[in-house]
């Protein structure tokens, strides 16, 4: 079996693929070491799994007239903010083989978004793609084991 090309991947919110998604930063977790001694034992530390905290994720794509980023960022500082809720959003991340098929499913929790640029810095002598991004907290992710492996 080939490993999974990079490239080939979509980002689902609010039931809909969001369109031209280029880039998705890892997906990572930690977890604390906590330390303990026992009484008595004056040479060991005993090492214990502590919280875990999950990274946030940047997506970040070429900007279009989808306005799916700018209107998730609004919902956090929109009328009446964060307070008023609904800005919290699950996410579904899709990894497709050569052929199209989707072959490994993650699912995000509870994502909202701390930081949408909406413009970069723009040069007339540069020959680049203006990019958007948003930076999205979570509070966890696992993968979709109803997603199988299709067999080649």
């Amino acid at each position: 079996m080939d490993p999974l090309e990079n490239f080939k991947f979509r980002v689902m919110w609010d039931g809909r693929y969001v369109a031209g998604v280029s880039k998705v930063s890892a997906l990572l977790r930690m977890t604390e070491v906590v330390g303990h001694r026992e009484g008595g034992d004056q040479g060991v530390t005993r090492e214990l799994p502590g919280r875990t905290k999950y990274e946030p994720i940047t997506l970040e794509r070429g900007i279009t007239s989808d306005t799916a980023f700018e209107q998730w960022a609004n919902l956090v500082n929109g009328p009446g903010g964060a307070a008023a809720g609904g800005f919290r959003k699950d996410i579904i991340l899709d990894l497709f083989n050569e052929s199209g098929q989707r072959v490994l499913s993650y699912k995000i929790y509870r994502c909202w978004v701390s930081e949408f640029q909406a413009l970069p810095d723009l040069d007339a002598d540069a020959n680049a793609v203006a990019i958007e991004h948003i930076k999205l907290e979570n509070e966890g992710w696992e993968r979709d084991t109803q997603v199988v492996w299709p067999v080649e």
